[in-house]
């Protein structure tokens, strides 16, 4: 089993920037692929970015020169950078696990066995 659990959400203006971090606990999460989701009110829970064992990394074309996904093996943490924020990446914001191949990216939701509990960004405008 591996416990994810998110941190540094929250408000933020119109192209500003947060960190998002997501700490695993359970066991070693080297073999895992890890991924970022979001879910904004009335709308499907979506693909933001992942990085694979191998630190090979995918993301959303929403998302792509502004956001970047990295990850800290000797800290079981994941990170999500988020730069030039907009008014539409307002979500709740998911880390995901998975144990993969070693350069496997994945980016659908039922491709990840573990799930945070998610924390909120609002970029206001």
């Amino acid at each position: 089993q591996v416990q994810l659990v998110e941190s540094g959400g929250g408000l933020v203006q119109a192209g500003g920037s947060l960190r998002l971090s997501c700490a695993a606990s359970g066991r070693t999460f080297i073999p895992y692929a890890l991924g970022w989701f979001r879910q904004a009110p009335g709308k499907e829970r979506e693909f933001v970015a992942s990085v694979s064992v191998m630190w090979n990394t995918n993301y959303t074309d929403l998302v792509k020169g502004r956001f970047t996904i990295s990850r800290d093996n000797a800290k079981n943490m994941v990170y999500l950078q988020m730069n030039s924020l907009k008014p539409e990446d307002t979500a709740v914001y998911f880390c995901a696990a998975v144990r993969a191949v070693l350069t496997a990216t994945p980016a659908r939701r039922d491709q990840y066995h573990y799930w945070g509990q998610g924390t909120q960004v609002t970029v206001a405008s």
